[in-house]
Parts: C-alpha cells; structure tokens; sequence
C-alpha cells in the first residue's frame, strides 16, 4: 500500500528499528523497512521516535500569569491560592483564551500532545470556563484537552461551588474534580469526596480529585476515594492527585491504604516539579521532599503518572510545557536509578499518562493515532538525561513542529568539531 507519510529508520523505544507508516491520521504500519512510496518521508536516522508526551494534571486557567496582580512571595501553597483569589476578578475571557493558546504553541513545540487540565469553577462568571472550551475547540486538531471542573476554594467551603460544578459539567467539561483537604474540617472533605464521585458516577464521568496536597499526614482523603470508587463501579476512572500526605503517614497505616487504592483501580498523579517546591515548607530540618510514595505503588500495580501541575503561574515560577523536565526530576526526587526504573519513568509521561487519562489512540502501534514526536536521543534514558530536543512533532498524522539538531561548534585544536552529548552506556550497548 502507499502511504502519506513515513518516518524512515527510527529507533522505537523498546530499541527496536523501524519505518513507521502513516495513511490520513491513522499508523497503518510498522515495519524494519517499508519499499513502498509516500507523499511525504522523513528520515529519523535513528534517533529515538516516540508515543506524543501526555499530562495528566495542569491548571491551564492560570498558566503564564506569573507576577499577576504579585509574585507568590513565600512560595507557599495557601499564599498561591490567596494570589489565585486576587487574581480571579481581573480574569477575561480573552486574557485567559490568549495565555492558554500560547502554552499550547509551547506544549507542540515540546511534543506535548495531550494535557488534562482542571480549571476553576468558583468565579461565578465561569469566564475560566467558557474560555478553555473555546480553546479545546481551537486546538483539537493537534492537542487533545480534557478539562475537569475544580472548585479551587472548596466544593463546599464555597457558598456557590457546589451549583458551578453541576454547570460546567453541563456546559460541556469532561471530569469532575475537587479538593477535599482544603475544606474546613475533614469530615466535610470526606463528604465532598463521597458527592463529587456520585456526580461522576451519575453523569458516566471521570472524577480526578486533588487529594491531600499537603504535609499533614492525618488527610487521608485517597482512602476515602478509593471507597467510593469501589461502590459506585468507578474501577479506572479515578484519579488521586498529589498524595503528598503519603510522604509522612506511618508505614502501618500505608500498608493498609496503598492495597486498597491498587483494588479500587484508582490512578495517582504526583507532580513533582511542583509538589517539592510547595510541599514542607513548614520543616527545618529533616525537610521533608513533598513526593509520594512512587515506587511502592508501582509495586502494588498501581497506575502512577507524572503530572506538569503549574507553569508560569501563582504557584511557580518556571516551567516549559516539557514533560522530560517533570520525569527527570520526578526519577531523581523519587530515587528511580536503575535503568527499568529511568524507563518506567519516561514511559509514565508517554503510554501511563495516556492510559490514566483514557486516551487508547495513542500509542506507537498499527491502528493508534499518527501522533508521535522524534527526539535527538537514541533511546527512553538518554532522552531523559539530555531533555531532548524535539525534531520533528506529528499530530494526526500532519507535521506539527520541527527543529534542527543543535549540535555545538567546538574550536579546540585535536579536539572534534562538534559536541552533542550523546553517549552509548555498557549498559545500552547490550
């Protein structure tokens, strides 16, 4: 058969070297060489061809409005949703629409082809709304957007959360979300996280709540959502994000608890760029690292998926839409050294990211969507140690974004020309 596209000689991420062909949106084949003819071929030359790159937690409503109406001076949590509420009222619709459809050109750029993004639903306005399903629409033929209704002040602690949740979900966002930690007692957090999953459940949702972003070890609202999934038969439909209590509960209790999340089904969403800066900002000393337990819920069967959380915004101040940046510092904060540890961990910004979210047309497979991204990397691990760049960006089938490789010119007598960083290990050599 012909094709319209073909990315000749990629290495695939299980080391495998292949053509990979392309007929409207779809990959028709993947083959070690394809004789046939294509509209369009682009040479990999072996450099690593992967799955799009998938977050699963992003609040694209406040995205690059750092230092708007401040800066977040303590770089605390509770002064970031405080700078949040300030700048709420100055919201419009175009502002919103226009920073999120500039971190979306970032996020192409980047590879990033998928992003779950929660946006708030206390501003009666739903001004945040309206704007970022404008901006689903906008980009939908390159970027799949999920948007969850969040109620960032309380589903409960605000007097109109509960009615604006119920109205976003009928103006059209996808999942239902919450923050079960941040109402003013626990028992009122235990029973936001009971309605929030009978509304989902009800509506045939997903629900992806915010659950115990905090340091204090008694919030146990996972467990909590892990109950409710189990009754109300929303077996992979759930998402915990965060978990951060879970770096300072007793191992007893997270011996009990991480069994029942790997029963119920429910996904965890660390974010560690943003959990480690926000997180025991109340220690001296031991400091605690504001990250959950990754690998012990691995080891139980647990779906755990790296999320970007925050660019730009009253919560952070950096960020790139780079989902390398949020693995690599996810592996080192979550000690994953070992070389299936460093690969599980791209593989968690790629086909976890994607599971997490539901989204089975992605995937380097024959039959999943033509969305895929060639890095300068020859495999999973070098792509994380270097941030690779992306050279070539395909989105349903169309390229999206390109790069030149960028190798550096070196002028060093008996030295060679040019630099790039790669490097084969023993290891990889095998």
């Amino acid at each position: 058969m012909d094709f319209d596209l073909i990315v000749r000689g990629g290495t695939l991420p299980d080391g495998r070297v292949a053509d990979i062909g392309i007929v409207g949106e779809t990959i028709a084949a993947i083959e070690p060489k394809l004789d046939v003819t294509a509209g369009t071929a682009i040479d990999a030359n072996g450099n690593l061809v992967s799955p799009p790159f998938v977050d699963p937690h992003f609040h694209m409503d406040a995205t690059l409005s750092y230092g708007i109406p401040r800066i977040n001076a303590s770089g605390t949590l509770l002064e970031g949703i405080s700078l949040w509420g300030e700048l709420k009222p100055l919201l419009t619709h175009e502002a919103v629409r226009d920073r999120a459809l500039a971190y979306c050109d970032w996020a192409v750029s980047m590879g990033l082809l998928a992003i779950r993004t929660h946006v708030d639903v206390c501003d009666d306005r739903l001004l945040a709304v309206e704007a970022l399903l404008d901006v689903k629409k906008t980009i939908a033929p390159y970027i799949d957007l999920q948007l969850v209704a969040f109620p960032q002040d309380g589903f409960y602690r605000s007097p109109t959360a509960r009615d604006n949740t119920i109205r976003a979900l009928d103006m059209g966002v996808d999942i239902v979300g919450g923050i079960p930690h941040f109402e003013r007692t626990m028992a009122d957090g235990t029973r936001s996280v009971t309605e929030l999953c009978e509304i989902a459940a009800e509506r045939g949702l997903m629900v992806d709540l915010h659950c115990d972003e905090t340091d204090d070890p008694l919030s146990r609202h996972i467990e909590q959502l892990a109950y409710e999934t189990q009754r109300l038969g929303l077996q992979g439909k759930a998402a915990g994000s965060h978990l951060t209590s879970m770096h300072s509960m007793d191992n007893y209790y997270v011996s009990k608890l991480l069994p029942l999340i790997a029963e119920a089904g429910v996904s965890a969403i660390p974010n560690p760029l943003i959990n480690i800066m926000l997180q025991g900002r109340h220690d001296t000393f031991p400091k605690r690292r504001g990250m959950t337990r990754v690998k012990e819920m691995q080891a139980l069967g647990i779906r755990v998926g790296w999320g970007q959380d925050c660019v730009l915004d009253p919560w952070y101040s950096l960020g790139t839409a780079d989902m390398l940046d949020v693995a690599f510092m996810g592996l080192h904060v979550a000690q994953m050294s070992s070389p299936a540890d460093m690969g599980r961990c791209f593989d968690m910004v790629t086909n976890v990211n994607a599971s997490i979210m539901g989204l089975d047309h992605l995937g380097l497979a024959v039959g999943k969507r033509a969305s895929l991204v060639i890095l300068d990397a020859g495999n999973p691990i070098e792509a994380l140690r270097l941030r690779a760049e992306r050279l070539c960006v395909i989105a349903r089938g169309k390229v999206v974004a390109q790069r030149t490789k960028q190798d550096t010119r070196l002028t060093i007598p008996g030295r060679p020309g040019l630099v790039n960083r790669r490097h084969r290990t023993p290891h990889q050599a095998q």
